[in-house]
């Protein structure tokens, strides 16, 4: 079966530059990578990958590309003219497959001079607020560990009167590449873990890292309506990037702390009411805090424990909410302890008179002896 033309697996024109060849065997290298096709559709996906890796071989290639342009395939195939061969002939496809993987996976990528650069680490912080400063949002000082530059040093690593040397196992380029099999793959430099240089005699005061950790002081604005979990991002305070690599980020994460009336439920807030007997009785105006100041309820004649009053917006807006929840505050009639004689005498008056008048009185107690009663004679 006759082999493809290069230029038309890539779908470029002959005219096409390096960086155009580099731009299409990367976008279609990211398209059938094995590892992002499975099933029914693997098997072709990977013949597409390696067609496309083949072509970018050679048309990556200065050498084999004018072979390529002049004599086709022929002018390319090592079993008919030669061609060259070995870890040096992957040269080009292997930055491009490093960069692919380097995609794919998260790995560093390279910079100038041919090291590999690597993004920092991202940070987090845990800031603990209260429901209030939640609700109403607040701006903070928190206090970070940072990295300067190292004043003894200036940030070159190395002992005053020394500096640093090439490293001997890259060539300065961070990075060496491995044949395996059919493949060369590009890895970070073993001797100098990517950086390109070796520091014969480190600083004393840095150890050869460049950079002393201090303490930074940040301004973190808290928005209102931030619930229990999420975080806030300030961009670029997090650890220092490798070998002029970005920084990461910071992540402040939000712990509220535990309120002595309210409990959040998204937007919504619960309270719980103590009531007297007599209000709960006769009914009443009962006052009730909110996080904007107090109001009150009207408490109507008969009222029983759990009973549910719900005052609307009353609770919080949310941070992508457009109306603020609700606060629901729940009744709890509270039984009253350590009695005179008097109001014993009083109460069982009370309760020997209530009794006479039947189920009219306690409606839910009269139903419940009676659900007793039909389950101990069914």
């Amino acid at each position: 079966m006759a082999k493809r033309d290069f230029y038309e697996i890539l779908g470029v024109p002959r005219t096409a530059s390096d960086e155009d060849i580099k731009k299409a065997y990367r976008k279609l290298a990211m398209k059938y990578h094995p590892d992002r096709n499975h099933g029914d559709d693997a098997k072709a996906a990977e013949a597409k990958f390696k067609e496309a890796k083949e072509a970018y071989e050679m048309l990556s290639d200065p050498q084999k590309r004018a072979a390529y342009d002049q004599y086709g395939h022929a002018g390319v195939d090592p079993n008919m003219r030669g061609g060259p061969g070995g870890a040096e002939g992957f040269g080009g496809f292997a930055e491009a497959f490093g960069d692919i993987f380097g995609d794919i996976f998260g790995q560093g990528r390279r910079g100038g001079g041919g090291r590999q650069v690597y993004r920092g680490a991202d940070l987090s912080y845990a800031m603990e607020i209260t429901l209030e400063e939640a609700a109403a949002g607040k701006e903070a000082q928190i206090r970070i560990p940072s990295w300067d530059e190292c004043g003894t040093c200036h940030g070159s690593g190395a002992k005053p009167g020394t500096q640093p040397i090439t490293c001997t196992t890259c060539h300065g380029a961070g990075v060496v590449q491995l044949r395996q099999g059919f493949f060369s793959v590009q890895q970070t430099c073993p001797q100098c873990h990517g950086s390109g240089k070796i520091i014969p005699e480190p600083c004393p005061s840095c150890h050869g890292q460049g950079r002393i950790k201090q303490q930074k002081t940040l301004e973190v604005k808290i928005p209102a309506g931030i619930d229990e979990g999420m975080r806030v991002r300030s961009t670029g305070n997090g650890e220092p990037g490798m070998n002029g690599g970005p920084p990461g980020d910071l992540y402040i994460e939000i712990r509220i702390k535990k309120h002595d009336i309210f409990e959040r439920d998204g937007d919504d807030l619960h309270c719980e009411v103590p009531i007297s007997f007599a209000t709960a009785a006769l009914g009443g105006e009962v006052e009730v805090p909110t996080l904007g100041g107090s109001a009150s309820i009207d408490i109507p004649e008969g009222t029983q424990t759990g009973k549910q009053f719900r005052l609307r917006g009353k609770g919080i807006k949310g941070v992508r909410s457009s109306y603020p929840g609700d606060l629901y505050c729940h009744v709890r009639v509270e039984t009253p302890v350590k009695l005179t004689e008097h109001q014993r005498k009083l109460l069982k008056e009370l309760d020997e008179s209530l009794k006479k008048g039947g189920a009219k009185h306690s409606p839910t107690g009269s139903s419940w002896a009676e659900r007793i009663k039909n389950f101990f004679t069914a």
